[in-house]
């Protein structure tokens, strides 16, 4: 098929996700006129209070679409190779798939593996990238269209799109953003390799290069020794998971939402400063936390102003 005088490639793509940031890649592969003959995705896994076994946001989408799912335990064994390369892949697109893939396994399709990565490489390879970056206090975060090869998120960039980072964005909302923005530059890249271009490449630099550990949910415990400001970031980045949690006039509540203002000078860290109805003061390191939004053992989350006529009414 011949389109404004280009030739056309058919494009046999299996595409390899597990979360809900990985669906929007997904649609965007379905829409892009590539044929996805496979999906890869993790096992299903025990969740809710039942600890059901549940499908992938991933899985399930594919299921809707009727896709072929695979869901090896590892792409390691001769086997699992074998699968793949049954299906004869042209490529392979990995986003958040949670698995690591063998040289042999990247050397299978025709054009290798693309990944879809939620950072400006190379900063914050790794695992979660996301919370890092609103940790770290980076003014800007984005998505890199990187083919693979075997080191940690190591490969060459072939597109890139930025956002910035505000004071107002959660680890959720920044998420979202960059799963949008993730099936954008998945979209323009397939397009392009689809209308016969072959895309440019771009070596990430040695200068620059940070990893984005795996979150602990022993990391969600504030310090009130330390910056308000290094707090904020710290409730901002574990909205929605693990969110932050810390120890209010005696209390273990846990923090959805806060803001570094100004503190009282000489105040020990962790007292309460002042009880309002915008917020719980408390004394940090350096500055106070405002707390807004919080949440009480076995309570749903409220506002500050709703938790204050809680502990009224309780008398506590």
């Amino acid at each position: 098929m011949v389109i404004l005088g280009q030739r056309r490639l058919k494009l046999r793509v299996v595409f390899a996700g597990t979360p809900d940031f990985s669906v929007p890649c997904l649609q965007a592969c379905r829409a892009s006129g590539a044929e996805v003959v496979a999906v890869y995705t993790q096992p299903d896994r025990p969740a809710g209070r039942g600890r059901k076994l549940t499908p992938s946001p991933v899985k399930q989408a594919a299921e809707a679409a009727g896709i072929p799912v695979e869901q090896p335990q590892s792409l390691k064994s001769a086997d699992a190779q074998a699968t793949l390369a049954a299906y004869a892949p042209d490529l392979m697109v990995v986003v958040a798939y949670g698995l690591i893939l063998p040289r042999k396994v990247l050397a299978i399709p025709r054009l290798g593996c693309w990944n879809v990565h939620a950072s400006l490489l190379p900063r914050w390879r790794g695992a979660a990238p996301i919370q890092r970056a609103i940790l770290a206090g980076d003014a800007e975060s984005g998505v890199d269209l990187m083919q693979m090869e075997a080191g940690l998120d190591t490969g060459p960039v072939l597109l890139e799109r930025r956002t910035p980072i505000t004071r107002e964005d959660t680890g959720g909302s920044l998420h979202d953003r960059l799963a949008a923005l993730g099936a954008d530059v998945l979209a323009e890249g397939l397009a392009r390799v689809i209308a016969g271009e072959t895309l440019a490449s771009r070596a990430q630099p040695d200068e620059g290069v940070t990893y984005a550990h795996k979150l602990d949910k022993a990391e969600a415990r504030l310090d009130f020794a330390r910056p308000a400001i290094e707090l904020e970031r710290q409730v901002r980045a574990f909205d929605p998971w693990p969110v932050a949690e810390g120890e209010v006039a005696g209390e273990m509540l846990r923090i959805w939402a806060a803001r570094a203002v100004h503190g009282q000078p000489g105040a020990a860290p962790g007292s309460v400063l002042s009880v309002t109805r915008d917020g719980i003061d408390i004394a940090c390191g350096e500055g106070a936390l405002r707390v807004t939004a919080l949440q009480r053992a076995g309570g749903k989350r409220i506002t500050a102003a709703d938790y204050l006529n809680a502990t009224k009414t309780r008398g506590t």
